[in-house]
Order: structure tokens, then C-alpha cells, then sequence
């Protein structure tokens, strides 16, 4: 996998995964998020040589090794909002996206092809702006095959509360790192 996190900028330089950025973010009443941390990978430079489909290969073979499902390709809703019954793993397969993270008071972060972003079960998303060619690939924990979808909504808040103390944690990000030594 050294090589595959390699292509995709994502290794360090012994061939780990890079130390990601931890967000967190409070709950707001609306959106719960999670007191585990968003994990932001940041690509040093995709390999220049590969297309939009080596990208994705190259991810969903990252992502599977790790215990992470594959799932869809696609961009995210212009709408805050959130999964209480599985965390999610975005890898950009192409251009940039900004996304608002953690709710309407939450934080802005951009995401440029070869980044992977991990959000805990409970946190809140929302696209703002994107290039034309944003893509993203989507990839769930093995054990979480159900996705709910969740506005910002407070009647439904509790509830989603206690479904999200009841997801379980992967033994790894999808990249192949700690999950418990990034998500403590």
C-alpha cells in the first residue's frame, strides 16, 4: 500500500499514511457532530501521470485494504447535514471542492484532488463551492452498510445522539493509519 499512498501523495516518508489534520467540532444543537475528530489527509502531489480513473483505482484500493467499503462517486449535498448510523471517507478523485464542516457555525475547508477526508458519524457537511470536475469517492467502515441522511434538524437530534454512541469505530482510517491513535 506504501506505493498506492505514494501515487496519491498520501505518504510519508517511510510510506505511511501523512499525519492528518484533526477538526473538531461542538455540538450545536441542530447538527451533534462527534468528539471524535475529522481527519483531513492532505495530498502533497498526486503522481502526474495518472487520469481521473487511476485515482479512483488507486483509492479504492487504499480504501479496501483498510476495511473501508467503497461505495459511490459523486459531490456532496448543498445542504448541513449528517450520518448517525456509519463515519464516511471521502477520497477527491478530481478538481477542488470547499466544503463547511461541523454545521452552520462550523469551518470552511478546501479539498484538492488526492486529499481524503474522514468524518466521524454525527458531523455535519455541506457543499459551498466547486470546481466543475469535482469528484469524490465515498467509502463506509466494512460493519456499516445502512446510510442514513440527516438535515439540521433538533427534532431529530437526540435521537441520532444515541444511534451515533452506538457506531462502531474502525481498527483503521482508510488509508492505513491509527484510527484510534488519530480519533483519541
Amino acid at each position: 500500500m506504501d506505493e498506492t499512498r505514494r501515487d496519491l501523495g498520501l505518504a510519508d516518508a517511510q510510506g505511511g499514511p501523512v499525519v492528518p489534520e484533526r477538526l473538531i467540532f461542538a455540538d450545536d444543537g441542530r447538527i451533534p457532530n462527534s468528539r471524535l475528530a475529522t481527519l483531513a489527509f492532505r495530498s502533497r502531489g498526486v503522481n502526474p501521470v495518472l487520469d481521473r480513473e487511476a485515482i479512483a483505482e488507486r483509492f479504492e484500493r487504499l480504501f479496501s485494504a483498510y476495511g473501508w467499503r467503497p461505495s459511490w462517486r459523486g459531490g456532496v449535498y448543498d445542504y448541513h447535514h449528517y450520518h448517525s448510523i456509519a463515519h464516511e471517507a471521502f477520497g477527491v478523485l478530481s478538481g477542488w471542492g470547499r466544503l463547511r464542516l461541523g454545521g452552520e457555525g462550523g469551518s470552511d475547508l478546501d479539498l484538492h484532488t488526492g486529499d481524503a477526508l474522514v468524518l466521524p458519524a454525527g458531523t455535519g457537511h455541506c457543499h459551498l463551492e466547486s470546481s466543475d470536475d469535482f469528484l469524490l469517492l465515498a467509502a463506509y467502515p466494512e460493519d456499516q452498510h445502512e446510510l442514513d441522511l440527516l438535515r439540521a434538524d433538533p427534532a431529530e437530534h437526540d435521537a441520532a445522539v444515541a444511534r451515533i454512541a452506538r457506531v462502531s469505530r474502525p481498527l483503521c482510517d482508510p488509508l492505513g493509519g491509527g484510527t484510534a491513535q488519530w480519533w483519541s
